[in-house]
C-alpha cells in the first residue's frame, strides 16, 4: 500500500468507532494487570482478559489470528512477545510482559504493558527489571509525544531511539528489537503503514488527520538477537536477557491525537512532555 493512498487514513467517523475497542483493550488489560501476583497462571489471567472484553460487547482480537487461540500474550522474563499463556506459574521476581486486543463491531484496539512482581529477595534484578520497563514505557510515550507534531511518521522511531539512548542501568545499554514493530491499526488489527521503532531513512507516510498507529517498542537488556520458541509463537532473546514491551493504539484527527487505549487519552503521561492530547470530536 503506498504511502499517499487514502486508505491509510480513516474518516472522522470511523475514528470515532474506534474510541470503544480501545477503551474496552484499556479496561481488559488494567484487569490482567491488577490479577498479575505470584501463584496466578497466565492462563488465568487470560481468561480475566477474555471476561472483561465479552461482557463489554467485544470479542478477542488476538483469536482472530490463524492459529492463536487465546486473549491476551504473556511473555516472561527474557520472552520478547507472542508468548502464548498456559500452566506457567508467575513467581515474584518476573517480568511479566502483557498484549492484549478488542474488536467491537468490526474496529480493533491493541495496547500492551510490562510489570515487575516484586520480591525482596532479589532486589537487585528487581531494579533492574524495574528500570528496563520504565524506560521502555518512557520510549512509547516519547513516540508518541513526537506524533503530535510530527510530518512524518518515520520520526516516531527517532524519537524512541532518543529517548533510550539516555537510560542506562549499571553500564548496560538496551537494545531495540528491529524484527518486530507497530503497525496501523483499524479494520484489522494488523494494517499499513509499519511503525518503527528506531531511527529509519527513506519517505514514510505523512503525519495527517485520519492516521491511526499502535506504537510498540520492544526493549531488552542487552543484545537484540531473538528466536521462536518450539511453540511456533514465542520470541525470546537469543542472549537470555530480559525484554520490556509498551504499547497504546493512538489516533491522528483534526484536533490533535488521542491515546484510544488510555482512559484519560494519554493526558496524564503526556503532561510532562508537554502534550495535550484532545478527544475525537
Amino acid at each position: 500500500m503506498g504511502f499517499g493512498n487514502k486508505k491509510l487514513y480513516k474518516s472522522p467517523a470511523e475514528l470515532r468507532l474506534m474510541v470503544r475497542p480501545g477503551l474496552l483493550t484499556a479496561a481488559a488489560l488494567s484487569a490482567v494487570r491488577s490479577a498479575i501476583a505470584p501463584g496466578v497462571t497466565t492462563m488465568q489471567l487470560d481468561a480475566i482478559a477474555e471476561a472483561v472484553i465479552r461482557d463489554g460487547g467485544g470479542a478477542p482480537n488476538f483469536m482472530k489470528e490463524p492459529g492463536y487461540f487465546h486473549t491476551i500474550c504473556s511473555s516472561v522474563n527474557d520472552e520478547i512477545v507472542h508468548g502464548i499463556p498456559g500452566a506457567r506459574v508467575i513467581v515474584p521476581g518476573d517480568l511479566v510482559s502483557i498484549d492484549c486486543g478488542a474488536e467491537v463491531h468490526g474496529w480493533n484496539g491493541d495496547a500492551a504493558f510490562s510489570v515487575v512482581v516484586p520480591d525482596p529477595a532479589q532486589q537487585v534484578r528487581v531494579a533492574q527489571r524495574q528500570q528496563l520497563s520504565d524506560a521502555t514505557e518512557c520510549s512509547l510515550w516519547a513516540g508518541i509525544a513526537a506524533l503530535a507534531s510530527a510530518r512524518k511518521l518515520n520520526e516516531v522511531g527517532a524519537a524512541i531511539e532518543d529517548s533510550l539512548d539516555g537510560a542506562e542501568f549499571g553500564g548496560v545499554r538496551f537494545g531495540i528489537i528491529e524484527d518486530y514493530t507497530g503497525h496501523g491499526i483499524g479494520r484489522s488489527m494488523h494494517e499499513d503503514p509499519p511503525v518503527f521503532n528506531y531511527r529509519v531513512r527513506g519517505a514514510s507516510p505523512d503525519v495527517r488527520p485520519g492516521l491511526v498507529v499502535a506504537i510498540e517498542p520492544m526493549v531488552t537488556s542487552g543484545g537484540i538477537e531473538s528466536h521462536v520458541l518450539a511453540d511456533d509463537w514465542t520470541v525470546a532473546t537469543d542472549d537470555g536477557l530480559d525484554a520490556a514491551h509498551w504499547e497504546h493504539s493512538v489516533a491522528v484527527h483534526s484536533e490533535g491525537i488521542w491515546v484510544l487505549t488510555a482512559a484519560d487519552g494519554g493526558a496524564e503521561a503526556l503532561a510532562p512532555l508537554g502534550v495535550v492530547p484532545a478527544p475525537i470530536p
